[in-house]
């Protein structure tokens, strides 16, 4: 096998990994639309869908060799 052939392995066996576990991570953020366990503001939840949409776009641009600085944490803008 060649280094090529291994480094696409690695690629494939770990990318599987992370976007199966980000996938369930943004299936729980989902359960937290429901209102009889949850109460939220439409600010609280464009909050949430700009934060995944920019962190989206981020990604995006790595894979198009553009970088960008980003924060890793979310917090509610009060």
């Amino acid at each position: 096998m060649t280094e090529n052939q291994e480094k696409l392995l690695k690629f494939e066996r770990i990318a599987e990994k992370r976007v199966s576990d980000t996938l369930k991570k943004i299936q729980l953020i989902g359960n937290l639309a429901n209102k009889n366990n949850y109460d939220y503001t439409d600010k609280h939840v464009k909050q949430i869908i700009d934060s995944l949409e920019y962190e989206l776009k981020v990604l995006k641009n790595k894979f198009a060799e553009e970088s960008t600085e980003r924060n890793l944490e979310f917090k509610f803008k009060k």
